[in-house]
């Protein structure tokens, strides 16, 4: 368990906050790049870590991220024109460009100063795997985009989607790692290898964040090992076939914006692949058409059925692996209260979560730079493999990891 004060540090993201001063030190994704496919499309808004902002993509074609209110009234910029290479607002015609310096006042009298005093607060932003991401923290220490994988791939090879989910990140990135519910919660649903509860858990420290490892008994004296990647603040590489990825983004503190993704590194996903990837085996939601909200949800209870329940050909009555998961991480409430929870061996990896945000709390208050800023140290992998009595997980990880580095080094 928690105490109250630490699941507050945890789990609140806003400006200002130690959490969310943290996350603004790593890059951020906002919107997908179609939906702002054209220079001087309309603008989309983005919530992101309690900010109400506005994204848009100027004459030139160049991304750009802005605060939703203007500057001199408040009005809201999505109700702006995107315009000659700046979003103007309606209101009385200030605009701003994507940096957020003020390019235009035709509200002012000729000789006016005031447009050189002016800005509306923006982000740099970068696009990359079919995404827009978005840099929040201090200008000079912005950090390279980090080399995850499947932002790397051609499009063929990838297929990512997104939901937005009722409750806090925290819950979202520890139900992602949290192993043994597979066995439980989407018994009927997933694949029959991953329905055996696990019986070795293990973690291997890394400079990025951690791997973990879960191992399931195949015969006596071996052990098939799954060891997943938890990249800072909010990633997860699973280790799947095709191979997926999560990234839980806070909108605010009582909901997430969760991308989905499943991709292939080095070939194109097939049309097997796309189907199961869309069928209720796999992670991605079906949404209302238009929305970010998943058609089974919190409302409807995720429209669960109490026959399908009982038949005993689902665990849960409710139909999809990433419904599943929403559900009960919802279910728990907007910020779960983890200082009334009992945690066991099977939970060794939300525990290392949590271990791992608290020191890295505390060594950024102190000063210290953020852990996993390097980008390379993202090109690490997911893998599954056997293992015989005696052998090591996490020197056959320590291993893997030298050999992902390497590879590295040699391009």
């Amino acid at each position: 368990m928690l105490s109250h004060e630490d699941n507050e540090l945890l789990t609140r993201t806003n400006a200002g906050t130690p959490m969310g001063d943290l996350m603004r030190r790593y890059w951020i994704p906002t919107v997908f790049s179609e939906q702002i496919e054209k220079p001087d499309c309309p603008p989309v808004r983005v919530g992101l870590l309690g900010e109400k902002l506005v994204a848009f993509r100027d004459s030139e074609g160049r991304a750009g991220l802005i605060d939703e209110r203007c500057p001199h009234r408040t009005a809201s910029m999505f109700f702006g024109r995107n315009e000659e290479c700046g979003m103007r607002c309606v209101y009385h015609g200030w605009k701003f460009d994507i940096h957020g310096d003020c390019v235009d006042l035709p509200s002012e009298p000729p000789g006016s100063t005031l447009q050189r005093k002016v800005k509306i607060k923006a982000y740099p932003c970068h696009e990359q795997g079919g995404l827009v991401w978005a840099y929040m923290g201090p200008a000079e220490l912005k950090p390279e985009f980090p080399e995850l994988e499947w932002t790397m791939i051609p499009e063929s090879h990838c297929y990512t989607t997104r939901h937005i989910q009722e409750c806090n990140w925290l819950q979202g990135l520890e139900g992602g790692f949290d192993t043994s519910h597979l066995a439980f919660l989407h018994r009927g649903t997933a694949e029959a290898n991953r329905r055996v509860v696990p019986s070795e858990y293990a973690i291997v420290p890394t400079d990025f964040g951690f791997m973990a490892g879960t191992g399931r008994v195949l015969n006596e004296g071996e052990i098939s090992w799954a060891s997943n990647l938890m990249c800072m603040p909010f990633h997860k590489v699973f280790a799947t076939r095709p191979e997926a990825a999560h990234v839980w983004v806070p909108i605010d503190d009582d909901n997430t914006m969760l991308y989905s993704v499943d991709y292939w590194p080095d070939k194109p996903l097939s049309d097997e692949d796309l189907e199961r990837s869309t069928s209720h085996h796999g992670i991605h939601t079906q949404n209302i058409p238009g929305t970010d909200i998943p058609i089974n949800n919190k409302s409807n209870d995720y429209n669960i059925d109490r026959e399908f329940q009982a038949s005993g050909d689902s665990y849960t009555g409710i139909k999809g692996l990433g419904v599943q998961d929403c559900g009960i991480q919802e279910s728990m409430g907007p910020i779960a209260d983890r200082t009334i929870e009992h945690l066991g061996v099977s939970d060794t990896a939300i525990i290392q979560i949590r271990k791992l945000l608290l020191q890295s709390l505390k060594d950024f208050q102190a000063g210290k730079t953020p852990p996993g800023l390097d980008p390379v140290s993202y090109r690490a992998r997911s893998t599954r493999f056997t293992l015989r009595d005696g052998e090591s997980f996490e020197e056959t990880i320590k291993e893997q990891l030298k050999r992902d580095y390497e590879s590295v080094a040699a391009e």
